[in-house]
């Protein structure tokens, strides 16, 4: 009968392992070596190697891959004493990965020989229960919902666009939510905007929206701004460090003030509109892809442009659109996929389809371009006033 020692010894032969001193030298010169931490969480919360990674050994083999596809990655594997994470860099080399070692005397050896450690910043057990399918999503994980929960997100407009994307953030975990919004819940709201209720009827849509939000996540914090967004207060507005816009105004004037605003301010914007049975959105990134203005130099007419309390629309269109517009949020937040920048997605609730149109900067554009026109806040309501129809400039 063979015994552990045996089994470890000989594991040990078919590895190869580092000394702390020798992986403190190696990680000082590459910035390249994935840190893998593969004990348990009890552990890992105790203390852990700067930047490492924490992947259990007992769920090793199934999330390896997620976390690190690349088979020649060099990797540094450590546990607390150097056997865990002998028999983890063995099966790593049974799973194809080329390039890894196992730190002896692991995690002791390591503060034993004076060499720098951190406590992790991790989730409570309850906020690991209430984001548990986020924490399965290897582009998310802890440390991606560590970030959510840090991050800033401000909403203009609790109303039809600005509910949905509400209701999803907040339970998202995005720790501080801003709502800009004057008006009062109206019997005429509630066919579309799920996040007031008949028992609000006349209360102020931020404060309604805040008891919502917040009953629904103790996690997050509601920030309300009671006030008509105007280039009076914008700049005081955008200046609370918000790391993404949620934009779900429901005029012009409002949209090409966000539009300048955010340019100036370097915050990106998700961009939502609707009317009847259609929706677009898309990202305005500053100086990554077009603005706003970009894309419309100037506003259509008034008659050519009614609002939806004039032209109507489909209760369930912004839910649509507004939970994509929270998809695209979270994108921008997390660093993660391929947000709609330069891109404008269309979407026809009669058809059920979804059409995209590629959008380009403008070079020439007043706001955003090298030689900007526009350096200062202007008359909005003057500006969408005018006579000009839109000219479809950025797009390609």
């Amino acid at each position: 009968m063979t015994s552990y020692r045996e089994v470890l010894t000989k594991t040990k032969a078919e590895i190869d392992e580092i000394s702390p001193p020798a992986a403190a030298e190696r990680l000082a010169s590459a910035n390249d070596i994935a840190l893998l931490d593969v004990r348990e969480r009890d552990e890992w919360e105790e203390g852990k190697l700067p930047g490492a990674i924490h992947i259990p050994r007992g769920s090793l083999e199934s999330r390896i891959e997620q976390v690190i596809p690349e088979r020649d990655a060099p990797i540094i594997a450590y546990c607390a004493g150097g056997a865990r994470s002998a028999f983890a860099a063995k099966s790593l080399q049974d799973l194809g990965y080329t390039n890894v070692l196992s730190l002896a005397g692991g995690f002791t050896e390591w503060k034993r020989s004076g060499r720098d450690w951190e406590l992790p910043v991790s989730l409570a057990a309850d906020q690991r229960m209430r984001y548990s399918r986020h924490l399965l999503i290897p582009e998310v994980g802890e440390a991606g919902q560590l970030k959510l929960l840090e991050s800033r997100a401000l909403l203009i407009g609790a109303g039809g666009l600005g509910s949905p994307a509400s209701l999803y953030l907040a339970a998202a975990g995005v720790g501080i939510l801003g709502i800009v919004d004057a008006d009062v819940v109206d019997e005429s709201n509630l066919q579309r905007q799920i996040v007031h209720s008949t028992s609000r009827l006349g209360e102020p849509k931020v404060e309604s929206a805040r008891e919502t939000l917040e009953g629904l996540n103790t996690d997050v914090k509601v920030v309300p701004y009671r006030e008509r967004l105007t280039a009076d207060n914008i700049d005081r507005i955008f200046a609370d460090g918000w790391d993404v816009i949620v934009d779900g105004a429901d005029n012009f004037p409002t949209r090409y003030l966000v539009n300048d605003a955010s340019v100036w301010h370097r915050i990106p914007v998700v961009h939502g509109s609707i009317f009847r049975f259609e929706g677009q959105m898309t990202v305005f990134k500053p100086f990554e892809g077009p603005c706003y203005r970009c894309l419309f130099p100037q506003p259509p007419p008034p008659e050519l442009a009614p609002s939806c309390a004039e032209g109507g629309v489909l209760g369930v269109l912004p839910g649509i659109v507004g939970s994509l517009q929270a998809s695209e949020a979270l994108k921008v937040l997390l660093g993660m996929g391929e947000p709609l920048i330069g891109r404008l997605l269309l979407f026809d609730a009669l058809a059920t389809t979804f059409m995209e149109v590629n959008l380009r900067r403008d070079p020439s554009c007043p706001v955003c371009s090298e030689s900007p026109s526009i350096t200062e806040y202007v008359d909005y309501v003057e500006f969408c006033q005018g006579e000009a129809a839109p000219e479809p400039a950025a797009v390609a």
